[in-house]
């Protein structure tokens, strides 16, 4: 006899349970994307249009000087260069900041995955109250030891902030990957004379860049869309990007320019979204792969 179909039958299109699902994310989708649309039509009309029409009507006449005048005319204070200091600034702060993160952070990881020595645990151990402590609780400390290196108000100052909080998380993330790779490996170059920095630039970097995409990404979001820090840690001509749109947007000279803070909007948020983006699949297996170990 000849033998029949094997295997789950197959849900229907329509089931209810296909219907939840995909309602539930379409539901997401489309509360996520208003606001975005919104932002967008909003930069590219004109004030008179702005204050005619619906905020959800495409514009009659598209406009780019809200964009022009976000990037290089708005006013911060006193100064009216629009983001483009603030730009440099986060360049100038997150670059740093992010690459001596995680090269600390994944000798870190890989120390405490592979090579046990005495007193890993409780290091450990502090690392990881370290991820869960509020920034807001460590402000002030932080504040004195900077003035007393004479830092404070400076982007080395704000960077070496950005660096310390990173790397709890960071080393949590990076063990755990290293953890889950064939303990073999590390064995056989062990037996072979390897040492430590050669293991860790010869076998273990080349089968990491998963979790440094994660890490990159994270660094990046996180340490671009700060505000509180870029406000506590620098002075004005430090600000980040972050500072000088919250300053171009609550500013109360003139007339309300809802088409320029839009635009300012987008500007701030496009390089975390940019970086998402283009290694979004690689974050995704690599977040998979570091959190699944403890």
């Amino acid at each position: 006899m000849e033998a029949g179909p094997r295997g789950k039958k197959p849900h229907p299109a329509f089931s209810p349970r296909n219907i939840m699902v995909y309602g539930a994310l379409i539901f997401a989708a489309i509360y996520y994307l208003i606001p975005l649309y919104v932002m967008v039509v909003t930069s590219l009309k004109g004030m008179p249009e702005i204050r005619l029409s619906n905020i959800f009507s495409p514009p009659v006449e598209i406009v780019f000087e809200p964009w022009v005048k976000a990037w290089s005319q708005a006013c911060t204070g006193l100064n009216c260069d629009g983001l483009s200091r603030g730009f440099w600034n986060s360049v100038r702060i997150t670059i740093p900041s992010t690459i001596v993160s995680i090269a600390i952070a994944s000798i870190n990881g890989y120390a405490l995955a592979n090579w046990r020595f005495k007193g890993a645990d409780l290091f450990f151990t502090i690392l990881i109250v370290g991820a869960f402590i509020p920034y807001q609780v460590m402000i002030y400390p932080i504040v004195i030891v900077l003035r007393e290196m004479g830092l404070y108000g400076s982007l080395s100052g704000l960077i070496i902030v950005h660096t310390i909080f990173g790397m709890p998380i960071l080393t949590l993330l990076f063990r755990n990957y290293f953890s889950g790779l064939p303990e073999e490996l590390f064995k056989a170059a062990r037996i072979d004379g390897a040492g430590f920095w050669t293991i860790y630039f010869k076998i273990m970097l080349p089968m990491s860049m998963p979790i440094f995409v994660v890490a990159m990404i994270l660094q990046i979001t996180g340490i671009w869309n700060d505000f509180l820090l870029g406000v506590v840690f620098t002075r004005p001509e430090y600000y980040p990007m972050t500072v000088q749109l919250n300053n171009i947007v609550n500013s109360v000279q003139g007339v309300k320019e809802y088409n320029v803070n839009m635009a300012a909007t987008i500007l701030t948020g496009a390089v975390p979204l940019f970086v998402y983006f283009v290694s979004g699949r690689l974050f995704v297996r690599g977040i998979a792969a570091g959190a699944v170990k403890g």
